[in-house]
């Protein structure tokens, strides 16, 4: 059964504002940074995130193909997509709240940085970037467009390339309890034992 594309809109534009209104709010309370990765490293990760945000949000008007479907349109697969969205959400907000002052938007090491293992952290060592994953998979599955796997494969690549530098600011910042840590947990995907050298993919 088919129903209007505003109907699917709605619910996920609203859910994907309250997150970022959190997001916002909870960003004013961190520790100051000691270590920054580098200019250049941030402008790639900003650009393919945008870049998958802009996909999502605005549908192609020139490149047609970008709203061609590859599921079709239906209850099943909108109630789907927004259950997706709504646990991946509530995962990067539950990591978010674990990790604290810690936190930061870009890879940095913090002054008296901690190595969270608890909370979502003891399932996987990345789970703001599983969470969003998640919620953007969810998107796309209830958008059914191209565009939205498009969005998905940005975001993918952005955080890969993001978890790689951030692997290598904790090795480097606790070098005796980050490799343990990394070998006990997987690195995006939980319960899933080969998902552990995610970090070491090459981009």
């Amino acid at each position: 059964m088919s129903v209007p594309y505003s109907l699917y809109d709605l619910p996920f534009a609203v859910l994907w504002l309250a997150w970022l209104a959190y997001w916002i709010v909870a960003a004013r309370n961190v520790k100051a940074t000691r270590r920054r990765e580098s200019s250049v490293n941030r402008i790639i990760t900003v650009v393919l995130t945008v870049l998958a945000a802009a996909l999502l949000a605005f549908p192609g008007q020139k490149l047609h193909w970008l709203n061609a479907r590859f599921l079709p349109q239906t209850m099943v697969t909108h109630w789907l997509g927004l259950l997706l969205v709504v646990l991946g959400l509530a995962f990067a907000v539950w990591a978010r709240i674990h990790l604290g002052r810690n936190w930061s938007g870009t890879v940095t090491v913090k002054d008296d940085h901690e190595l969270i293992r608890t909370g979502p952290y003891g399932l996987v060592r990345h789970p703001i970037y599983t969470g969003l994953l998640l919620a953007i998979l969810g998107t796309a599955i209830a958008f059914g467009e191209w565009r939205g796997l498009l969005a998905f494969g940005f975001l993918t690549v952005a955080f890969l390339f993001k978890l790689r530098r951030e692997e290598r600011f904790m090795s480097e910042r606790f070098p005796d309890d980050y490799p343990r840590y990394r070998a006990e947990v997987p690195a995006l995907v939980p319960f899933i034992r080969g998902a552990h050298r995610v970090d070491h993919v090459s981009l």
